[in-house]
């Protein structure tokens, strides 16, 4: 019988001030190992519940289990408390005047103790772990480089091997391709899918785009103000199903807020 990498009971969130639950009263399962796509138009809920999945959440209602740890709905996660865990955000979040190595290797910061990480004191297994994620992710050749020289492609490259030098066993993604052409979108995802897979890791990815939650994802999970609408494998994932998550809300599948190479 699988595991559950994550268990949502009956999980809500409001934000200050607003009138309306951010996430509205969800239950979930997601199986170790499994790529989980989740769709819907802006404001579904889909960064809040994986900014909850990854601890930095607090104030929430219900019952959470990631990965066999129980949240406290009060408490947002230590770092360190989160290393299994890894995050990568649409604006890639690099330090960009900074080195590729120098950024990826920020992915050990939760591996290391606190007079380690205040320092940057790094050993021979972070090195080798950050050289290992570089290239897996086809950019050992930048490890030099500035990321302020880098294309948008490399910037998200340089996001995962950060991500995988966590040595993450559940790996979240918010829209991490909207930023990109199809074609780069695609490569990225499938670079993402892949070596998750290769490490037995969980993936939850969100995303405007049903093509490519269709390609690289095993299921799909539609969100709409705060509530899951459809939980379907791919497979079973209708284009009637994805008109109707994005009606009258002035946004298209497949819609993306910028290209950049």
């Amino acid at each position: 019988m699988m595991q559950n990498a994550i268990h949502l009971d009956d999980l809500s969130f409001r934000h200050d001030n607003a009138t309306d639950h951010a996430i509205d009263h969800i239950s979930l399962h997601i199986t170790v190992g499994e790529r989980v796509a989740l769709l819907g138009p802006s404001g579904a809920g889909k960064t809040t519940l994986l900014t909850l999945l990854d601890g930095r959440l607090r104030d929430w209602r219900g019952r959470a289990c990631v990965l066999g740890a129980q949240f406290d709905p009060h408490h947002a996660l230590h770092l360190a408390k989160r290393a299994d865990s890894g995050f990568i955000f649409q604006e890639f979040a690099l330090v960009e005047r900074s080195t590729v190595m120098r950024n990826v290797l920020n992915g050990r910061l939760g591996r290391m103790t606190g007079w380690r990480a205040f320092l940057g004191n790094h050993s021979k297994e972070d090195m080798d772990v950050a050289q290992k994620a570089l290239a897996d992710c086809g950019i050992a050749d930048l490890a030099d480089r500035r990321v302020d020289s880098l294309s948008g492609g490399q910037r998200q490259r340089v996001a995962i091997a950060r991500c995988l030098a966590q040595e993450p066993r559940l790996i979240l993604a918010d829209e991490p391709v909207s930023n990109l052409d199809p074609s780069r979108a695609a490569e990225i995802l499938m670079l993402l899918t892949s070596v998750a897979q290769a490490r037995s890791a969980t993936t939850v990815f969100s995303s405007h785009q049903p093509e490519l939650a269709r390609r690289f994802a095993d299921r799909v999970i539609g969100m709409r103000n705060g509530r899951i609408v459809f939980d379907v494998a791919t497979s079973d994932l209708t284009d009637d199903a994805t008109s109707a998550l994005y009606a009258d809300t002035n946004q298209t599948p497949g819609a993306r807020l910028k290209v950049v190479s």
